[in-house]
């Protein structure tokens, strides 16, 4: 069974796993009578709130605490992980739920405990420390740092005698060797901030189609050309990739479509991809997307919910129409709050049939129980869903993959795809049923703004290409679920909700997803409600995030406390980079707003980063879309008239990444669409940079206009 091991080395995207315990959704328990409770117990976040009754007097991150920190002159033991983490429960155990080591830590430490998903500006720097002390990082993440925060130790996963040990050690050269451990703090919080500075390139000439080109060739000899994804294990779905490599396939090199293909397909053949209940678990461990870390991520599914709308769009492939179908309906069976928000993830383990918790228990089938529960079906199942060495993982235990097509085993067995697939359908709702027996997964129900608004795309997304209301109708209650709860009044937003409280301020991320989601949603609703929240909180990150000097965004509003450093988030991961997507914002903007200088401030971020293209154009994924933005036709579709609602559906239903699309009934605020109304006649006009074509009444129309440039 696979387990994620702190000393290994790999990167902080790679090991993004996350389980938090259910609150508030469970059965209600029997009232325990803890021995030990601290101050987590006020806390809201599932991780903190599992750490509550430790004896060690855990803090949660607080301004207040830092500052008794000064005042009693103690070091800071910060100790940061999730509630997934294996090892985090094993340190935990056994050292944090025990009397000696509490005591030890009480008596030297002030001590806080933070949930790195709550607070990716904390866990960023302090990640950033242990990397430049040891070269590795993961979680947990153990660092001891002075009164005002900058480190000067730190660890991952640490056995009980190691860590008292290390703690008296650290305690004796605090108290007694002071100014070596200030100075080497001093040293160490100048190489983190160095690591982080970003300068204003305004002296680079624009990225050029012919340099992407030579990127992209460099960055494939690294693509499985067979399996999809990239030459290695484990296999991550790495959203912000494929949708470059899409939008580059479909506007200039078209022989890419096959790779984009066939990653898109095997990753929905995969294991990796929940066959019976929907959804996308968070990545394989193996080459072939077959064994899953079961856990199912809201960020993930929501940009591959995103990402399969568009290659639908394009291919109109029923399997991508179909992956999209049933991911949507994982979401809303099992992450959806009533409100309309949108909870974090379920967990990977669950308990087997024992009472053990195990990876994968509520996912996994045995062959007799296949056999049982099919009974004649089994047969063409197991053909299709690979009961046999190719989907066999360990323990006897099969994990559904299929690596065939509908036709081949509908040839097969000598009937037609359509009944085939009915056939198909029956079996997995029989194992839908029998599944819904068993211990569910268990429930993250915090409710994070800026996976929200990678969700709201998502279902937009959705909407757009698959033409089905009930995204729509999604789309609105998230959006209406954001504004009611996270937004304010100042136009700021809150990073996290839960039981009806909000507690930290929004991030940069933050704000990046849900003005893109805001935009999109504008796109096919043309209400300009949400193009005013978009642009209201575009305004708000430009006062209180922007960095005068570098032209980029900080990670952190300068209405927050900061530490060591302001941290500027550029490269892109599992999730896209803060900083990449607001330059797409910006761009955006720009075509709507020419005379207020956005797409200055995009360039000037682009110019900023390109350099790191040639050598590294996987990290740099999502800002990629702004060189073809920039470099190519990039059009302003505008929809004016009685029938605005319909032809914008009819435009937006195909696959047009280099472009934006406003619409009114009337004459509309937008320089786009003033002067432009007739009296009963709908009419399109497509343009660029504001110049535009002759008007035209249909999006037959929109379209050859464009295939005619």
């Amino acid at each position: 069974m696979y387990r994620y091991h702190p000393q290994m080395n790999y990167r902080p995207l790679t090991i993004l796993l996350l389980f938090l315990h259910l609150f508030g959704c469970a059965p209600k328990k029997k009232e325990v009578n803890y021995k030990h409770t601290n101050a987590l117990i006020h806390e809201t976040s599932p991780y903190l709130l599992q750490h509550a009754h430790n004896p060690v007097n855990w803090e949660a991150w607080k301004p207040e605490v830092l500052a008794r920190a000064q005042k009693e002159d103690k070091p800071i033991l910060i100790s940061i992980g999730y509630a997934a983490c294996h090892w985090c429960h094993v340190m935990e155990h056994e050292c944090f739920e025990d009397e000696q080591v509490a005591q030890i830590m009480n008596t030297d430490f002030i001590n806080i405990k933070i949930d790195r998903e709550e607070r990716p500006d904390v866990d960023q720097i302090y990640m950033d420390a242990i990397q430049l002390m040891s070269g590795n990082g993961g979680w947990p993440l153990n660092i001891v740092a002075l009164p005002n925060g900058k480190p000067f130790w730190g660890a991952t996963y640490v056995p009980k005698q190691n860590w008292i040990k290390s703690l008296q050690q650290l305690s004796d050269l605090y108290k007694n060797e002071r100014p070596r451990v200030e100075e080497y703090a001093d040293k160490l919080s100048q190489g983190i901030s160095a690591i982080n500075l970003v300068e204003n390139k305004n002296d680079s000439a624009e990225y050029t189609l012919k340099q992407l080109d030579t990127s992209v060739t460099k960055w494939s000899e690294s693509f499985d050309t067979y399996l999809g994804g990239y030459k290695r294990a484990p296999k991550f779905m790495m959203p912000n990739t494929w949708d470059f490599l899409l939008h580059y396939a479909t506007t200039i090199r078209p022989e890419l479509m096959e790779y984009v293909n066939t990653t898109l397909t095997r990753m929905a053949y995969g294991g990796i991809f929940d066959h019976v209940g929907g959804g996308f678990s968070r990545y394989a461990v193996d080459t072939k997307w077959h064994v899953p870390h079961f856990e199912k991520m809201l960020y993930d599914n929501g940009q591959l919910v995103s990402l399969y709308a568009k290659a639908y769009a394009s291919t109109q492939n029923d399997l991508y129409k179909k992956v999209v179908e049933e991911t949507i309906n994982f979401v809303v069976e099992e992450l959806k709050d009533e409100n309309g928000g949108f909870y974090s993830s379920l967990d990977a383990d669950s308990l087997d049939e024992n009472g053990n918790l195990e990876e994968g228990a509520y996912y996994v089938w045995t062959e007799a129980d296949l056999k049982r529960l099919l009974g004649e079906e089994f047969s063409m199942f197991s053909e299709f869903y690979s009961i046999n060495s190719y989907g066999l993982w360990e323990d006897g235990k099969y994990v559904l993959i299929r690596d065939t097509s509908e036709a081949e085993v509908a040839k097969k067995y000598g009937i037609s795809r359509t009944e085939l697939k009915n056939r198909l359908q029956v079996s997995l709702n029989v194992l839908k049923k029998e599944r819904s027996k068993r211990e569910k997964p268990r429930l993250d129900d915090k409710i994070l703004t800026s996976w929200n608004g990678l969700m709201l795309t998502g279902l937009v997304d959705a909407y757009r290409y698959l033409g089905d209301d009930r995204y729509l109708d999604l789309a609105l209650k998230n959006a209406q679920f954001i504004e009611k709860n996270m937004l304010r009044e100042d136009n700021s937003l809150f990073r996290n909700h839960k039981n009806g409280k909000n507690s930290i301020n929004a991030f940069l991320e933050d704000y990046a997803t849900i003005i893109e989601g805001f935009l999109a949603l504008y796109q096919v609703t043309f209400d300009d409600k949400w193009l005013e929240h978009a642009k209201n909180l575009l305004n708000y990150t430009k006062v209180h995030f922007l960095d005068e000097k570098s032209k980029m965004f900080f990670f952190t509003s300068d209405q927050d406390q900061s530490l060591i450093r302001r941290s500027i988030e550029t490269n892109d991961n599992v999730i896209s980079a803060s900083n990449s997507i607001m330059a797409k914002n910006l761009l955006k903007f720009q075509k709507l707003y020419p005379n207020e200088g956005h797409g200055i401030l995009a360039g000037q971020m682009l110019a900023n980063v390109q350099e790191e293209f040639d050598r590294s154009a996987s990290g740099y994924a999502n800002w990629l879309h702004l060189v073809l933005y920039k470099t190519i036709n990039f059009h302003e579709i505008a929809v004016v008239g009685d029938n605005h609602k319909e032809i914008g559906k009819d435009i937006a239903s195909n696959y047009l990444p280099n472009s934006i699309l406003v619409g009114s009934a009337k004459e509309g605020n937008l320089e786009l669409l003033k002067n432009r109304y007739n009296e009963n006649e709908t009419l399109v006009y497509v343009c660029i940079e504001g110049a535009c074509k002759l008007p035209v009444k249909s999006a037959e129309a929109v379209l050859q206009q464009l295939k005619n440039e």
